[in-house]
């Protein structure tokens, strides 16, 4: 309709109920329709977009503020796009779980290391929020960088670099998603996994005597699709600081194969390492 949507037509497109879509404009804000002169509801098709990702947020568990809260924060569209939304809205067929930070870096691990023994010429991404961070795994990065077709990294970075022999150092923009996020992502043709996670507000000070146990909403999965999907929003988040290599990661992306090996000894093996991980990080 050129003066936008009806209700009904948005329930058809959203698969939410008119008395849904209602009750969350009434209680939590969203959606803020229009009014025609007659008092009748119209919606923008940015509307329905980001209805669909609140239902899918939703059904993966988040309450109706949160999975609203995360759908506007990160429409489709973004210049800033979190990587962890593009994967949760999706039929990725793992719900989120609230993990700390030491479990995430046991799980890290396992994904890192499999890629060393199992990947061919991966297309790999890794999010750090802070350089430190990435620093500190550095040489280990070189080093799964040497296997890969590409490489790339964010962290808060000053600048843009592409050293030799290492991954390309994306800066994260101020503001942006991915600033909150953790991610490790490996996309080969043999294998495919992927760690995404948001850290959840709280009082623990990052690197202070607590730090292992702050805690993150996290998602990871051995689903090829769900892993393509986030290897791609990961590959829009590099071509915003660069378009040209954005555009080479695109096309890595859209001539290799999906990683359609049957999943049970990729998920044998990953928690094989996973378990080996962190039963030594509870040694300590």
């Amino acid at each position: 309709m050129a003066d936008g949507l009806s209700i009904r037509e948005v329930a058809e497109q959203t698969g939410l109920a008119p008395g849904t879509i209602r009750m969350w404009e009434q209680r939590h804000g969203f959606p803020s329709p229009r009014r025609t002169a007659s008092g009748y509801r119209r919606y923008d098709p940015d509307d329905v977009a980001t209805l669909r990702r609140a239902r899918a947020h939703r059904q993966r568990g988040l309450s109706v503020s949160a999975a609203l809260e995360r759908a506007r924060e990160t429409g489709g569209a973004s210049d800033h796009p979190s990587i962890y939304a593009a994967v949760a809205a999706s039929d990725h067929g793992a719900r989120p779980q609230v993990l700390r930070k030491s479990t995430l870096v046991a799980l890290s691990r396992a994904i890192e290391h499999e890629l060393l023994a199992r990947a061919a010429a991966p297309v790999l991404f890794a999010a750090f929020q802070r350089e430190r961070f990435y620093r500190a795994l550095e040489p280990r990065y070189r080093r799964l960088a040497r296997h890969a077709d590409a490489a790339t990294v964010f962290a808060d970075f000053p600048v843009l670099r592409r050293p030799s022999g290492a991954p390309v150092e994306v800066p994260i923009a101020e503001g942006a998603a991915l600033a909150n996020e953790w991610a490790v992502i490996v996309d080969a043709p043999g294998y495919a996994a992927c760690l995404l996670a948001w850290e959840q507000p709280g009082a623990i000070e990052p690197e202070g005597p607590q730090d292992g146990e702050r805690r993150f909403e996290a998602i990871w999965t051995i689903d090829p699709r769900a892993t393509r999907r986030a290897a791609q929003a990961a590959a829009r988040l590099a071509g915003n600081a660069d378009a040209e290599y954005g555009d080479r990661l695109a096309e890595l992306l859209a001539d290799r194969p999906l990683a359609m090996e049957q999943p049970a000894p990729a998920l044998t093996a990953l928690t094989n390492r996973l378990l080996a991980y962190v039963e030594a990080a509870g040694g300590r």
